[in-house]
């Protein structure tokens, strides 16, 4: 389980007290796999039922996620032990699978998925030891632990599979300290499994659904055969330990990292090393721009500067607008409403507000702000299309509400039929779609409206030079003055900035592993737009030496060249990382891995575009023009 958290919770999150013996209760999440990427309820498979299902009412983003937290026939009761329990009710009656529940749970646990649990909303978790020093091994024994999120269904061994039907729950617990009158009261504060596989024969079940557990050494693992029924039991039992931890730092367990030094080792080197580059870029562009301004503004050797330079040769072109300005204006104003959305959450989610306690919250929070910021961006995207002399702003409104939006609706979509076709939680429902179509066409677009009309009404930017009526013929280009050559020189560096972080958000993705490392990713984000905004005010300053005025649309593509490199890593990370063989997993991972990229290219384009832009026009009013 990946990265720390500090302990901080949102206000009004109160903490359960429990007395003795008061019922602690055990729901279940899902089933996820690394390796098909397809979430399942708890249910689809033939696990002992409770006499009533109760799922609770999930908000959006756990939805999104394909939660569908369950209640199950577990009975746990606070410090109460108990040696071993038959789920099912049956006593000396095992449960009975049918060949085609067979082949279900020995497909699933070939695919290896992982059973998620949860106790006061505590996720379960596998502990995974090993020594920590090989040569003091004998002396001191101490142990790393590690914990794995949930536990597995089962293992394979050659071609058999042997299903974990027996959990041995060890729940946590911290001491309240209360008045002597009163009863003292628990919190929980850790909940981990050790799954086991035991067979029918090994696990001795009394009228009274007690169970007698074997010699560790002289059990057998329940083999489940695809090609026949099988018989089995179902049994949990629940130790209680008294822990130090408080409840407020419950979460610390989960999401502590074993390579915390090398995190942030590499974090300060990717900060040291993109400022350095930030500030000799600064330093070479300042000198040699003060240089160039100095020698224009002399009146007398005017002739011999225009033939220096070629920047100042193409003021009377360089505001010229651009092909297809209303889509240039709507990419942008989604590149804002982006900006705007990922800068409130990532700050909101580093004060802790958006805990993995809370679950859904983060996407729930990343959808609605999204929405919200709409007005941003029709404002941004308006206000730009009037400078580019556009007129038909109710069209370029909606063009800048649908653009974007459309794409990722329509992407989703598609893969959401596959996954429906799968029977997956993780498909969204259609009432939910329905919802995400209303606050799509009910809160977005009409904010985009609001926020482009007020934009396109605003005067227009003031650029520092006319235009003049005919275009200058544009020389011919070198060969490193290629655009893709450009995406590739201005893509390095901001993805050097961030690459560390992306390892990390592709884990929590892609092997289901918590993130809560957002004071890094904050200063990531930072480092992120600095480094964009540098290297696009240098890509356009050569662009425009060498009298190459067409920089509107080069410069938004070129300053979101590192999504170019987002894009092999997340090639990299399929074939190296995963062990997805199936074509629907595949399918969804570019599917959703497109729609990151795209996002990216947006949001890395409009920094660079608006940092180009405020230069081009302070650079330009800074020179004397006959």
């Amino acid at each position: 389980l990946q990265c720390r958290v500090n302990s901080f919770y949102v206000p009004g999150v109160a903490p359960i007290n429990f007395h003795r013996n008061d019922p602690v209760e055990i729901k279940a999440v899902k089933l996820t796999s690394s390796r098909t990427q397809l979430p399942y309820e708890y249910y689809s498979l033939p696990f002992c039922q409770p006499s009533k299902i109760t799922y609770k009412a999930e908000n959006l983003g756990e939805v999104l996620r394909g939660d569908r937290i369950v209640n199950t026939p577990f009975q746990v009761s606070m410090n109460v032990e108990k040696k071993c329990e038959v789920l099912c009710n049956f006593p000396n009656k095992p449960v009975t699978l049918t060949v085609e529940q067979s082949k279900l749970i020995a497909e699933r646990i070939r695919e290896d998925y992982y059973v998620h649990l949860i106790a006061d909303n505590l996720p379960v978790a596998t502990r995974l030891e090993f020594y920590s020093n090989r040569e003091e091994e004998e002396k001191k024994k101490e142990k790393d632990v590690q914990f794995e999120h949930g536990y597995r269904l089962g293992f394979m061994d050659g071609n058999k599979f042997y299903l974990h039907n027996h959990l041995s729950f060890i729940l946590y617990y911290h001491r309240e300290d209360v008045e002597e009158s009163q009863e003292h009261t628990y919190r929980v504060v850790r909940f981990e499994v050790i799954p086991q596989s035991i067979k029918l024969e090994d696990l001795k079940a009394d009228e009274k659904s007690m169970c007698t557990l074997p010699e560790a050494t002289g059990s057998a693992p329940q083999e489940i055969d695809p090609t026949k029924e099988n018989q089995l039991l179902f049994t949990y039992s629940v130790h209680w330990e008294e822990s130090d931890i408080k409840w407020a730092s419950r979460w610390d367990t989960y999401l502590t990292m074993s390579d915390v030094q090398i995190h942030w080792f590499s974090i300060i080197n990717s900060v040291v090393v993109v400022f350095f580059l930030s500030g000799i870029l600064s330093m070479i562009i300042i000198r040699t721009l003060r240089k160039d301004i100095a020698n224009y503004n002399k009146e007398d050797d005017i002739e011999d500067t225009m033939e220096e330079s070629g920047w100042k040769l193409v003021h009377g072109d360089v505001f010229r607008p651009p092909q297809y300005p209303m889509i240039l204006s709507s990419l942008l104003g989604s590149g804002i409403q982006l900006f705007c959305m990922i800068l409130i959450v990532i700050f909101v989610a580093m004060l802790g507000m958006l805990s993995p306690s809370s679950r859904g919250a983060l996407m729930t929070t990343a959808c609605f702000l999204f929405m919200f910021m709409g007005v941003f961006g029709g404002f941004f995207a308006g206000r730009l299309y009037r400078t580019l002399k556009g007129h038909r702003w109710k069209k370029g409104a909606f063009c800048t509400a649908t653009l974007y939006p459309g794409v990722v609706f329509g992407i989703c979509f598609v893969l959401n039929c596959f996954i429906w076709g799968k029977h997956s939680s993780g498909a969204v429902p259609f009432p939910t779609m329905v919802a995400l179509l209303c606050m799509w066409f009910g809160i977005s677009l009409p904010l985009v409206y609001l926020g482009y009309y007020f934009g396109f009404r605003k005067q227009p930017y003031d650029n520092p030079v006319r235009t003049n009526q005919i275009p200058r013929q544009i020389p011919e280009q070198r060969w490193y003055m290629n655009k893709f050559v450009g995406i590739l020189m201005a893509g390095i560096l901001p993805f050097g900035a961030m690459f560390i972080e992306l390892f990390f958000i592709f884990s929590a993705i892609w092997e289901n592993q918590f993130y809560y490392l957002f004071g890094f990713l904050f200063l990531v984000f930072i480092i992120l737009v600095v480094s964009c905004s540098q290297i696009s005010i240098v890509m356009v300053y050569f662009q425009l030496c060498a009298e190459d005025y067409r920089w509107w649309w080069r410069t938004f593509l070129v300053s979101g060249g590192s999504a170019f490199y987002v894009l092999i890593y997340a090639v990299f990370y399929f074939v190296n990382k995963l062990d997805i063989v199936e074509f629907i997993p595949s399918l969804l991972y570019f599917g959703y891995t497109a729609l990151m990229v795209l996002s990216f290219w947006l949001l890395t384009g409009t920094i660079g575009f608006y940092a180009a832009y405020m230069f081009v026009r302070k650079i330009y009013a800074a020179v004397k023009i006959d």
